[in-house]
């Protein structure tokens, strides 16, 4: 039977992997991160419970915080080059294209479905925003574990595609402390929760009662005076917005990722820190032990957070298959087109399939879990869990046939 099957398979690589070969690489990587969830979502299940919201919370946070941006520094930093800077332009540039196609086609799949009110730019951003950093982390890793990846020596390519996956992660933060932090804003009743009677409303009455109305409004001032102190403060506000909107921006991963573009881009410092013999390689050293972590521990995590259910969504069935449909099926498509339009205009590395792979991967991934973080911010963290919860268990099977596809293509 063995005999037979090795012959089908001779028989099928008329020039390329095979069928069963390019599933194997396809379908293997989704099941040792749905193996490793699943161990998460065990560990945070009531009949274990050693994984509890506090604990998956300080889990996130130490990956957030440390083990990812040590995983960004080490394998961006030990990759990059002045040269490879200037051939790598176009992974950010994939990065905006996939957020400006992905919005595009969540602003048609809303207007056809009409999602509940106020949630028609939140259906859009579900859609809109794949995760580009954490997933296609880990699906590199076990992809690039099997000696026998179509790809190549397993260091290089898990190198590789981390290196890639790296580079462009800082874009992907400011579009999402910025783009999705305002398309996220609250409707003019101040809440997303607009069916809850008791909830105060933001927007200040009209007529108010002297305890309403804002004390500095009814100070007995000059206009000058007035004129003046809503100057300062505007001064001041205006500051500090600025302030916090870069400190947003400025997360770990992102400092991580500028500090390995600097050192790795300057010969001198790559040469003092990020080679092997260099005189402070022990500090690369540690980051490379503590980026090995982060990739079971954001597995743990994420499966552990899917313990908790799609929750009391406002959104509806067809609206949340609308936006697993759109996100999982209809923006995959159009990641295709882009990158082998890219391909032929030349803008691409010649015969880096490595390159090409990370860069359709940014169009197939489920909707982003950071985005998640800014809708609990904005009030709307119930529905983005939902949303969350549903798409990561059906992106289990979308990825395992794209990824089929992209292999059959590059390859």
């Amino acid at each position: 039977m063995e005999r037979i099957l090795l012959s089908v398979l001779d028989a099928s690589q008329a020039g390329g992997e095979s069928v069963l070969t390019t599933m194997k690489f396809a379908v293997l990587p989704i099941a040792k991160v749905f193996t490793m969830c699943f161990m998460g979502f065990l560990m945070a299940s009531k009949y274990v419970n050693i994984l509890p919201a506090s604990g998956r919370k300080l889990l996130n946070a130490l990956v957030f915080s440390l083990l990812l941006p040590c995983l960004i520094f080490s394998q961006l930093g030990r990759a990059i080059s002045l040269q490879k800077m200037i051939e790598w332009w176009f992974i950010p540039f994939n990065v905006v294209l996939a957020t400006i196609t992905g919005s595009l086609i969540g602003l048609v799949v809303a207007l056809i479905i009409r999602p509940p009110y106020p949630f028609f730019k939140f259906t859009i951003i579900q859609i809109g925003i794949g995760n580009i950093g954490n997933v296609p982390i880990v699906l590199i890793a076990a992809l690039c574990r099997d000696k026998s990846n179509p790809f190549g020596d397993s260091n290089k390519c898990n190198q590789d595609g981390n290196a890639y996956i790296s580079f462009g992660q800082w874009v992907g933060a400011i579009v999402l402390y910025t783009y999705v932090f305002h398309m996220l804003a609250p409707p003019p009743e101040g809440t997303f929760d607009i069916e809850d009677k008791n909830l105060p409303i933001k927007e200040p009455p009209k007529n108010g009662t002297p305890e309403q109305v804002p004390l500095l409004v009814r100070e007995p001032e000059s206009t000058d005076s007035n004129a003046l102190n809503k100057g300062t403060i505007k001064k001041f506000l205006g500051f500090l917005y600025e302030k916090l909107k870069l400190k947003q921006i400025l997360q770990p991963p992102i400092i991580a990722s500028i500090l390995a573009m600097i050192i790795g881009t300057i010969p001198v410092l790559k040469r003092l820190v990020l080679t092997d013999d260099a005189p402070l390689f022990f500090f690369t050293d540690s980051c490379i032990i503590l980026g090995d972590a982060m990739i079971p521990c954001i597995l743990l995590a994420l499966g552990g957070n899917l313990v908790d259910g799609p929750g009391s969504s406002k959104l509806g069935f067809r609206t949340t298959a609308a936006i697993i449909f759109a996100r999982l099926v209809l923006v995959p498509p159009a990641g295709i087109g882009i990158v082998m339009l890219a391909d032929k205009l030349g803008f691409l590395p010649p015969g880096d399939k490595m390159f090409r792979f990370v860069l359709l991967l940014q169009h197939t991934m489920p909707t982003s879990v950071l985005s998640g973080a800014v809708a609990s911010l904005r009030g709307c963290g119930r529905e983005s869990a939902a949303v969350l919860f549903w798409v990561h268990i059906f992106a289990v099977f979308s990825m395992a046939g794209w990824i089929v596809l992209y292999l059959s293509i590059l390859f």
